[in-house]
């Protein structure tokens, strides 16, 4: 009896496995798009309309070293003639009305590095077809520059420091606590494009002289670049940066792998400034505000989309 039992039992499992195999055979395998950031201080800097640009007179600029980034949207675009939010929207960051009008919640978002997956959405999100662009709305930097703090009671100057700046890009920004790199500051109110944040990065003996300060750069100063501005315009104000694929995205339907696009972001003199002085260099007044040369502009100057299968 339990040499017969035994025999049901495994048969019964057979059966069983064999009926899963059958139930299963169209069961799909799922693939995934995955996204990641690159920074590149040698790609071409441009304007607004995918040009080549050159500094305003009076003006100075960096190129400033990237830790962070996220972005507020995502849609790949068909051609140059599809119109924005016509294209596949891939992703949406989450918003908030805690500050009175809808904007980026600033909490909830995505924050990554450079070569690091920031986003994977499932493939099947992605409708078949040809994609000439990438669209992407940028919504927060951070980096490091260059700057001197000037007119420090009783320390004086302090020329060639390091500090980190946070850099809000997106259309309109909800912020509670902005921690940049040690400090802390209160915000809890809605900021427009161009709002920053700068935390000084002194050591040592003068760690006790690090500050926050904030400013906000001219409304409509962000450079967006859109080359394709003239058939497909976004908002004013969006800071979605469009980018023409390095070769066109083919989805037929039938793709297997996973399917890796990287974002590569122009940070060449990205960080902009009214140059009172006309010494190349960014001069922050801890004494004087109102001195403090004036950041103008903090938009990434043109992105290139690639992609690759593995």
């Amino acid at each position: 009896m339990i040499k017969s039992t035994s025999y049901t039992y495994i048969a019964a499992l057979l059966i069983a496995a064999i009926t899963m195999l059958s139930c299963n055979k169209d069961v799909r395998t799922f693939t995934d798009m995955h996204f990641s950031f690159v920074f590149d201080e040698t790609q071409e800097r441009l304007d607004n309309l995918g040009n080549p640009s050159t500094l305003p007179v009076g003006h100075a600029a960096q190129t400033p070293e990237f830790s962070l980034m996220s972005v507020h949207y995502i849609e790949l675009s068909q051609d140059a003639f599809t119109p924005f939010k016509d294209g596949n929207i891939l992703y949406m960051a989450p918003e908030t009305d805690a500050g009175g009008e809808s904007a980026i919640n600033f909490d909830s978002s995505l924050l990554a590095n450079e070569n690091t997956d920031f986003l994977k959405v499932n493939l099947e999100r992605l409708q078949p077809g040809t994609y000439l662009y990438a669209r992407v709305s940028v919504a927060y930097q951070q980096y490091t520059v260059d700057f001197n703090l000037n007119n420090i009671p009783i320390v004086g100057n302090l020329p060639n420091q390091r500090g980190a700046v946070a850099s809000f890009i997106g259309y309109r920004t909800y912020i509670g606590d902005l921690k940049i790199e040690n400090l802390t500051t209160t915000i809890n109110a809605n900021k427009a494009q161009g709002f920053w944040g700068f935390e000084t990065l002194f050591t040592d003996g003068l760690a006790d002289y690090n500050a926050i300060y904030t400013g906000q750069s001219p409304a409509g100063a962000t450079t967006v670049v859109n080359p394709i501005d003239a058939t497909s315009p976004v908002p004013a104000g969006s800071c979605v940066i469009t980018g023409a694929f390095s070769e066109p995205l083919i989805i037929n339907g039938d793709e297997t792998g996973e399917l890796y696009i990287s974002l590569s972001f122009s940070n060449n003199q990205s960080f902009e400034w009214v140059d009172t002085n006309g010494n190349g260099q960014w001069d922050i007044d801890a004494t004087n505000p109102e001195n403090t040369e004036s950041v103008t502009d903090m938009g990434l100057r043109g992105m290139i989309p690639s992609w690759e299968w593995k």
